[in-house]
């Protein structure tokens, strides 16, 4: 734990009870003194607050703001240029392959994108943004000096309108600067639970006294990475490192929603990305094989790294589990994973074998739990 970096918040978290954990190289709370399943509970059901602080904070800026959308065009196959000011998008970086180096969030504040970066692959990242941009002309500066936290769940418009009431007025992916518990902070209506909720970025001098003032909320209970996990699972949202990598395709991943028509053949600025002639390709024929929604029979769960058959006994492995573990809200099993492209209807048939056992997974739509984005 010596050589972990810490968020701003780690002192507090020991003041909870947090179980701390090494996790991309930060020492990071993966349960409070609830314990991962209330902690999951909770949240669906009130409020809960997660520190996300070892996530990476960019901004890009330049002398034209259309021309600094554009350029981030050229390592993105999302639509940046047109996104309104105010305005949030999930992005993906590609390669050459039309793999997915990582995925992050890019926000339109105006004079400048803000984009938050996955804590993995941070570093990788503002070297390709600074390789790939720099020479446009734009500028890019990691931002080590703001924490980041999420307050997710029913109840949170509640507590954070509290803090300041414009908050409520705030919709899915919108952004907005709003001062908090006397701190100017950037706030978007997002998160990584499938719950309504906000990300906030907070200056790093003000960040244990916002945390203080969210949790002082009766609604609210302090979540960690193992909740964090869970839920995402169950809002069928992929985790960088397990459901993407370098070898995962956009229209593999499922995530064709997130390439608009503008970056697609026949659009106003189609390609121009790294991987796109694959990935191009791709939307027009289909991946060979493709992420889904899987249901274990029973109660026990399917963990990352099974591998699945299409039939009971022999053959080969045709597919692999890349999330799997239990749904608190489900009250079972939940995993996502990839198969065959004819094997992905819902209602397939396939087994995952563990220990040596060949076991019945279903395939099912995702989400496993219905999403509560304020539209």
């Amino acid at each position: 734990m010596d050589e972990l970096k810490r968020t701003p918040l780690h002192d507090l978290h020991l003041s909870l009870g947090a179980k701390m954990v090494p996790f991309a190289g930060y020492e990071m709370p993966v349960q409070y003194k609830l314990g991962v399943m209330k902690e999951h509970l909770h949240c669906r059901a009130a409020a809960g607050f997660f520190d996300v602080s070892h996530m990476g904070q960019v901004i890009l800026r330049g002398d034209d703001p259309e021309g600094v959308a554009l350029a981030l065009e050229t390592l993105v196959p999302v639509a940046v240029a047109g996104l309104g000011e105010g305005r949030q998008r999930y992005g993906l970086f590609t390669n050459e392959d039309g793999g997915i180096e990582d995925d992050l969030m890019i926000a339109n504040r105006g004079d400048h994108l803000f984009l938050v970066v996955n804590a993995a692959c941070k570093e990788a990242d503002v070297a390709r943004l600074r390789a790939g941009l720099e020479p446009a002309g734009v500028t890019v500066d990691y931002i080590e000096d703001r924490a980041l936290f999420a307050l997710q769940g029913p109840a949170a418009e509640q507590v954070l309108a509290a803090l300041n009431p414009a908050v409520a007025g705030m919709r899915f992916m919108d952004v907005a600067t709003v001062e908090l518990a006397g701190a100017e902070c950037w706030v978007s209506r997002s998160g990584y639970t499938g719950e309504d909720g906000y990300e906030i970025s907070v200056p790093e001098e003000s960040a244990v006294a916002l945390a203080e003032a969210l949790l002082a909320h009766e609604a609210v209970e302090p979540i960690g990475l193992g909740a964090r996990d869970s839920l995402r699972l169950e809002a069928g949202l992929c985790l960088y490192g397990h459901d993407l990598d370098p070898t995962t395709t956009p229209v593999a991943g499922g995530l064709l929603w997130a390439i608009q028509k503008a970056r697609r053949a026949d659009g106003a600025r189609a390609g121009g990305f790294p991987g796109a002639e694959k990935i191009l390709a791709e939307i027009a024929t289909g991946a060979p094989s493709v992420r889904v929604g899987l249901k274990p029979e029973g109660r026990a769960p399917m963990r990352e790294g099974v591998e699945l058959f299409e039939t009971e006994t022999g053959g080969d492995a045709v597919g692999r589990i890349t999330s799997g573990g239990f749904g608190p809200t489900v009250g079972g099993p939940v995993a996502m994973g990839y198969v065959p492209a004819q094997a992905a209807p819902p209602g397939s048939r396939l087994y995952g074998e563990v220990r040596g056992k060949r076991l019945p997974v279903d395939v099912i739509a995702l989400p496993f739990v219905k999403q509560s984005y304020k539209r």
